[in-house]
């Protein structure tokens, strides 16, 4: 394990740095590369733990993949081979949920192994909305650990439900499988979806593979017509506002200035709320194409409904602490079956720092501005902690060490470079891959 050394105040960021590709883009873009009948290329791929666990998925499929440093080409496999041995998902929950639903059009079964903080990530109800479509699976535990299994044949198609409220990565796992089932297929949630621009980013990837499926205005029924056909088409990864939002964060904490690259604000992606939040508490936010500049100013503070916006939680609980008042972080409930119980995470590590934070079942509550101070932080083998601590670390006093910092490679390998390329102070800021 690494540990890495970030120093408090004062410290000021100036410069520009490019944002990471988008993780979520680059699983679907991947997945539906994998159904297509052609040759696809994606430009600019996120290269991380997670992302490379979904290469490893659908080459494992049958998809023919050549790795180039700024672009990968993937032939995609229109009838699907058995993978011959289990795949290992490490700690990814997009490659598992969105594979399982792909893994039923298999001729056989076919086995995800789980790592360590995955195995305790729901998955129970995909299985169940996907045994009402005519697949059949199961969850297992061994002296290996944990394993899902998934038998193939392809899918019935047909009436399902599944919740809306748990994941929005099992809704879009059935989204890349149904088209391809016997008869046409209805979804039904029985609660309202959260996380919903990620729904859309999947019908986004659907359409650019002349895939269609028709979702409600309320998103709660999803209409899907059967034995479509991917086409291939080739993407451009666009940055990611989910970790760009650290960067964005550390400026405005440390009052810099700073420009991010590669960053769309018309992207789909719901995390480029942060520029709103930013804005909100005080900080200039100037959006240019592909590009967002923001002068760090802390005024007050403000509320965040996290129901749309889980991956922000971390960083705008940092914010918080900065900011003048009391800050509420609400419809936070799904954050306990993350890569760690991130509410409690973010209370007992941000409490070690010094910050005025309490914690309910759904919800943190932050009043600001904290005081904070250099410590030992465990980030739970939680990339968006790790990241978020040493965020909060640039406003501390004194050092702050971070145990366990390559858990920073499952999104954002780079972070840490990044954050010292803009001035801030970091010991031991590059990992192996």
């Amino acid at each position: 394990m690494t540990d890495t050394i970030v120093k408090g105040r004062p410290q000021t960021l100036n410069g520009e740095v490019s944002a990471p590709p988008s993780k979520a883009y680059t699983h679907r873009m991947l997945i539906a590369a994998l159904l297509s009948d052609g040759v696809s290329k994606i430009s600019n791929p996120l290269v991380s733990n997670d992302t490379e666990a979904t290469l490893r998925a659908i080459r494992a499929f049958g998809a023919k993949i050549l790795l180039k440093k700024n672009c990968w080409t993937v032939e995609g496999a229109t009838s699907l081979k058995t993978p011959e041995k289990p795949i290992d998902c490490w700690e990814s929950g997009a490659t598992l949920r969105f594979m399982i639903p792909v893994a039923a059009l298999a001729p056989r079964s076919s086995t995800f192994r789980l790592g360590t903080s995955l195995e305790k990530r729901p998955i129970t109800p995909l299985l169940q909305s996907l045994g009402k479509l005519g697949v059949k699976s199961s969850f297992q535990r061994d002296q290996k650990g944990s394993a899902v299994e998934v038998q193939g044949g392809g899918i019935t198609g047909g009436n399902t439900t599944i919740q809306g409220n748990i994941s929005s990565q099992f809704i879009s796992g059935l989204l890349f499988a149904c088209p391809k089932a016997e008869n046409n297929t209805e979804i039904m949630l029985k609660t309202t979806l959260e996380s919903k621009r990620y729904v859309q980013m999947t019908k986004e990837i659907l359409n650019k593979h002349s895939v269609k499926v028709q979702i409600s205005k309320n998103f709660r029924e999803i209409h899907i017509l059967s034995n479509q056909e991917y086409a291939p088409f080739n993407h451009e990864v666009s940055g990611d506002f989910s970790s760009a939002a650290f960067l964005l964060v550390a400026t405005a904490i440390t009052s810099s200035k700073v420009r991010v690259k590669n960053l769309d604000y018309h992207t789909t992606q719901g995390d480029k709320a942060i520029l709103g939040i930013l804005r909100k508490t005080g900080s200039k936010v100037k959006t240019k194409q592909r590009l967002v500049e923001v002068e760090g100013k802390l005024l007050d503070s403000v509320d965040v409904d996290a129901r749309d916006i889980p991956d922000l939680v971390p960083v705008c609980t940092v914010l918080a602490c900065y900011t003048k008042g009391s800050a509420k972080i609400y419809n936070a409930g799904r954050l306990r079956s993350k890569e760690s119980d991130r509410l409690m995470s973010l209370y007992v590590e941000l409490k070690k720092m010094g910050a005025d934070i309490t914690m309910d079942k759904e919800s943190l509550t932050i009043r600001g501005p904290s005081i904070l101070h250099g410590a030992t932080i465990d980030p739970h083998e939680d990339h968006r902690i790790a990241m978020a601590c040493a965020v909060a670390a640039l406003g501390a006093k004194g050092e702050t060490k971070i145990q366990n910092s390559e858990c920073v490679k499952k999104s954002y390998p780079k972070f840490f470079e990044d954050l010292s390329s803009l001035g801030a102070e970091v010991i031991g800021r590059k990992f192996n891959r």
